[in-house]
């Protein structure tokens, strides 16, 4: 269908705004050109409350970020939450606890769940595997710890965006590979899930639609500049011989996307390995809406959707 007209106002002020693309800055002027972004989100939802910790990693001390639901204790007493793991997008370079902290508040509130933001390192100063590697830690980390944050260690699932769908991915094969954390449920939404800069989607979406292929090229370069890397199914989730045994998912894609068609071809996979797998695309899309929530109708669906997604999965009690 035709690009979304939300999408393409968004688009229009974009290139009105004259920015230098991503693959032309440094990586400090590409950080700073995506906080400056997220002050332009908006005030975020109202939550019960958020509490940042610090946990044991393998190459340092990350953080996570803990948002609980606004009303948690009036509609779930004292009772545990389930917990959602969160990985943030900015192709495994950008990015932090602030700069998805909007749309995490959102998702708690829809999924009535808490939210944990995983802060992993970035690339280029920490290439791969160390996001993958702070990403499975994370999850361990929160399967371990769940009942001294208030969460419910047999109720976990993990959630991500572009490349933090791909480290969701990831954390959920190295728990199966590994024989736990159990995850409950997995939310990918436009992820990252193989290093094919060829398909359809990748010539179709090259310019003009937000994230273009050379952007992403450069995010590759950045987080695995051994390309011999790229092709690891801890890097690229798709290179799995066997995707039998994962949880459920719910897998988002953006027709104008470069990212869309492996994003769908991970989804065909797990469900072809025996997955419950709901793969929607969003027609009229960019790549990015979800973050974007406050500027898309569509982005606001999404929430929606995910938030009612996860309460099915992780059984969540209560009216929202």
């Amino acid at each position: 269908m035709p690009l979304d007209p939300q999408a393409h106002d968004f688009l229009r002020r974009l290139a009105a705004a004259s920015l230098p693309p991503i693959e032309q800055q440094t990586v400090e002027q590409a950080r700073a050109q995506m906080d400056l972004s997220t002050r332009f989100l908006g005030k975020p939802p109202r939550v019960d409350r958020v509490e940042n910790r610090t946990i044991a990693g393998p190459g340092g001390d990350p953080k996570l970020r803990l948002i609980t639901p606004e009303g948690a204790g009036q509609r779930l007493g004292r009772a545990p939450l389930p917990i959602v793991v969160f990985y943030h997008a900015g192709g495994w370079v950008l990015g932090g606890l602030d700069s998805h902290e909007n749309v995490c508040r959102a998702i708690a509130n829809a999924s009535n769940a808490m939210v944990a933001i995983v802060d992993y390192r970035l690339a280029p100063e920490h290439p791969f595997p160390a996001a993958a590697d702070d990403a499975f830690a994370a999850l361990a980390w929160i399967s371990a710890h769940a009942d001294e944050v208030g969460g419910d260690p047999s109720r976990i699932a993990v959630c991500g965006d572009s490349a933090g769908g791909n480290l969701a991915a990831v954390a959920t094969l190295r728990a199966r590979d590994q024989g736990g954390p159990a995850v409950a449920f997995q939310v990918l939404a436009y992820p990252i899930t193989d290093y094919r800069p060829e398909t359809g989607s990748y010539l179709e979406f090259a310019d003009g639609y937000f994230l273009s292929r050379a952007e992403m090229l450069w995010y590759w370069d950045q987080y695995a500049p051994n390309v011999e890397d790229r092709s690891l199914p801890y890097a690229s989730p798709n290179r799995a011989e066997d995707l039998s045994d994962l949880p459920p998912a719910l897998v988002i894609t953006a027709e104008y996307d470069v990212l869309r068609d492996e994003g769908e071809a991970y989804a065909r996979r797990l469900a072809a390995a025996g997955a419950a797998v709901d793969l929607s695309r969003y027609d009229g899309m960019i790549h990015g809406f979800l973050r974007r929530y406050p500027f898309f109708d569509q982005g606001r669906a999404a929430i929606e959707q995910i938030g009612a997604a996860l309460r099915e999965a992780l059984q969540v009690k209560g009216p929202r």
